[in-house]
């Protein structure tokens, strides 16, 4: 996502140009978009606006607040939630990330990486510490707890995934931000690691259950245009 105004009108295009749609998709979660407003490329979803390239402040804060919480180099980082790119390109432009997983679970928007929004990752996708996994992110964590401690601890997990907790597109996405998938989480990082949460709006509530399920939290705020401030907050085990 990028800012808090999508919530479910979308951002203030007042005086703005029309949209030319590049793409079009049948997606997991329905009809996906790609078009370019006056330069600016949006991802649509069954006509709800997900995430722009105007602005990405909060998404590199997302992963720039996470991996400063973490000490040491060669970090492993697992990136929930692909978009428009801002946070991977914020990764990779770090000197102590060493591999980064991202896993998307819309196969178009991976796709589009290698088209339209090549303009704004470069083709990041192709970086030898990259690995992309199409999948519900959900199941990805599963599936890593799964394998182990060895072959699953990341350093930080960032995730970047809906509209956050309380403003969900697809909601079966709400199983991240209950108590389980925050347990599923914090099993998931090294005892010195720390998970991100982007959302695009304060949640008191999910606060709560962030300081019931980790030792540390910390919030951040990003104002935008309009609405309430886009929300990270770094955690701890």
């Amino acid at each position: 996502m990028t800012s808090a105004e999508r919530r479910g009108v979308g951002p203030d295009r007042s005086g703005a140009g029309p949209a030319t749609v590049l793409e079009r998709a049948r997606g997991i979660s329905g009809e996906l978009v790609l078009q370019e407003r006056d330069g600016t490329l949006e991802i649509v979803a069954d006509g709800t606006f997900l995430m722009d390239t105007l602005d990405g402040r909060s998404e590199r804060l997302l992963v720039d607040a996470t991996l400063d919480a973490v000490a040491g180099q060669g970090k492993r980082v697992l990136i929930g939630g692909l978009g428009v790119g801002f946070s991977l390109l914020q990764a990779l432009g770090r000197p102590d990330v060493a591999a980064v997983e991202v896993v998307e679970l819309e196969p178009a928007v991976v796709a589009w990486h290698e088209g339209p929004l090549r303009r704004v990752t470069g083709g990041a996708l192709e970086d030898p510490r990259v690995r992309v996994v199409v999948a519900d992110l959900a199941d990805r964590l599963r599936e890593l707890a799964g394998a182990g401690p060895e072959a699953s601890l990341v350093d930080a997990l960032c995730l970047d995934t809906d509209n956050g907790p309380d403003w969900l597109v697809r909601p079966a996405n709400g199983v991240l931000w209950s108590a389980d998938g925050l347990a599923l989480a914090h099993g998931l990082v090294a005892p010195y690691g720390a998970v991100g949460v982007w959302s695009a709006a304060p949640s008191p509530e999910f606060e709560r259950r962030l300081r019931a399920a980790f030792g540390s939290v910390q919030a951040h705020e990003v104002p935008v245009v309009r609405g309430a401030p886009d929300v990270v907050w770094v955690v701890r085990p």
